[in-house]
């Protein structure tokens, strides 16, 4: 099993229309692999059946000589999307065994192009949280850890999705990003993820948080898995109106190009206070490695990014406390009954949605109601459009952004739920780009001195995924990040 687990998607693929290699037997390695990790709680429901019959579906396809570009390839699926048949339910109790009768856009395509779905991943609660431990499933695990060996947060909301990554439970995963949601978890586990720029993925058959900021993109062990990922993952779609017509780049082919003549910014607001030295100094090593590798580095502002945390913590909130007012008890998931409708309403959503939820839908109802719009809402709007401004002014001069991906490693599970500032803090480093509706990738770039993984961040211009693969592509092959996390299916280093 674990020869196989040691592939990486592109070099299974080979492998698969090679026929060195079943689609059902890396499947079958796969499954495994999660129960031999199901105390990451990383997975909230194994498909194992549902499962095999699609791998069983793209030996056909391969044997026929008509294999689509995942074809085979095992993906776990954040509960964030819904999937045909298959339980998904946010992991909140509000849609607890709510079985959709149709396919994200998203999912859809990566069947089409032959994946295996191996079932639903855990996250926070309809993607609220910053490290997954808001999820009605309880937390998951990090699968890294520290000289200490205490539990680590793996990142949210799409803490499950890393971590199976991370874990070698999952070949490649899907995830949302609304702050920071896939780059963050990325980070902490590891691993390589990618948010498009805001209407390059549909958001059709998403569960939405925040619908002006929600973004779907792929997790995977590399560069080159996440270029391939992320080539079948993207689609224009008529059920979207926010979903671009923009032609993807050719991503793959990015890879070798290299960053000689680039310029890259290196903005000075992202050096903040309660920052690690050990993030400062890999920051500045990323900068060395692109330098080295041909790029020239630019000293840039951005002066509104202070604002970038606040004016997000005031959008989203808002837009959730809309988005999840359809969550009443009457059509689908929990209902609890009451002697009234309001009184239905109010236990039902009461009993159905968990304390972080609550607490960003009675902040969004605040800042939308009578009175406070204008002060709180709509300035915040305002501060947005600022900060959209900032990076179209210094994307006139550079090709990319280096930054850091957060403020600090991975840390304990259960040590900052209960102060939310601070749990917010961790998206720091993220939050502007959903904001301004950019393209970000974080890259695993080293350990920390316990042990853990650091990531860099690459912000780009809209819809220049591929400038961010080179980029991404010149920083892996600089890091030579080949560590092993604790706790991997097959043995860890």
């Amino acid at each position: 099993m674990s020869d196989l687990l040691d592939l990486n998607a592109v070099e299974a693929r080979k492998a698969l229309i090679k026929k060195s290699i079943s689609a059902v037997e890396l499947t079958t390695a796969y499954l495994g692999a999660a129960e031999a990790t199901a105390g990451l709680n990383n997975y909230v429901n194994l498909t194992a059946e549902h499962a095999l019959s699609m791998a069983a579906e793209s030996d056909k396809r391969i044997n026929e000589g008509a294999p689509g570009l995942l074809e085979g390839l095992p993906i776990g699926v954040k509960d964030l999307f819904c999937t045909k048949g298959v339980t998904s339910t946010a992991c909140s109790n509000i849609l607890r065994g709510f079985v959709p009768p149709y396919e994200s856009t998203v999912t859809s395509n990566l069947w089409n192009a032959g994946g295996v779905m191996l079932g639903k991943l855990n996250c926070d609660e309809f993607a609220m949280g910053s490290g997954n431990e808001t999820s009605v499933y309880g937390p998951a695990i990090n699968p890294w850890q520290g000289s200490d060996k205490v539990d680590l947060v793996p990142g949210g909301s799409s803490g499950g999705s890393a971590s199976a990554v991370a874990a070698r439970s999952a070949l490649m995963a899907t995830g949302t990003d609304t702050g920071g949601s896939i780059r963050q978890p990325a980070a902490f586990c590891g691993v390589v993820g990618l948010k498009p720029t805001y209407g390059r993925c549909s958001r059709w058959g998403i569960v939405a948080f925040a619908s002006s900021l929600d973004q779907a993109g792929p997790f995977t062990r590399n560069v080159a898995d996440n270029a391939l990922m992320m080539s079948a993952m993207a689609s224009y779609d008529l059920k979207d109106s926010t979903s671009t017509k923009i032609p993807l780049q050719d991503l793959m082919g990015a890879l070798d190009r290299g960053v000689k003549g680039l310029k890259i910014g290196v903005p000075r607001e992202y050096v903040m206070d309660g920052m690690d030295n050990e993030v400062v100094n890999l920051w500045e090593q990323g900068q060395a490695w692109l330098r080295e590798a041909g790029a020239e580095l630019v000293d840039v502002s951005l002066p509104h990014t202070k604002y970038a945390l606040p004016a997000y913590y005031i959008i989203a909130p808002a837009e959730a406390s809309s988005n999840l007012a359809r969550y009443d008890g009457v059509r689908y998931g929990t209902r609890v009954d009451a002697d009234t409708l309001d009184g239905m309403y109010e236990a039902t959503r009461a009993a159905g949605f968990g304390d972080e939820v609550q607490r960003r839908i009675m902040i969004g109802t605040y800042v939308l109601s009578a009175g406070y719009y204008d002060a709180y809402y709509l300035k915040a709007q305002k501060v947005r459009r600022l900060i959209k401004d900032d990076f179209d002014t210094v994307y006139q001069t550079v090709d990319a952004i280096l930054t850091p991906a957060t403020p600090s490693a991975a840390f304990p599970v259960g040590r900052k739920i209960d102060d939310p500032v601070t749990n917010f803090l961790n998206d720091v480093f993220t939050v502007p780009a959903n904001l301004a509706g950019l393209p970000g990738i974080v890259v695993p770039g080293g350990l920390t001195s316990n042990g853990l993984p650091l990531g860099l961040q690459v912000l780009g211009r809209p819809f220049d995924e591929a400038g961010l693969y080179r980029v991404a592509a010149v920083l892996e092959d600089a890091a030579g990040f080949t560590f092993k996390a604790a706790r991997i299916a097959g043995g860890g280093s």
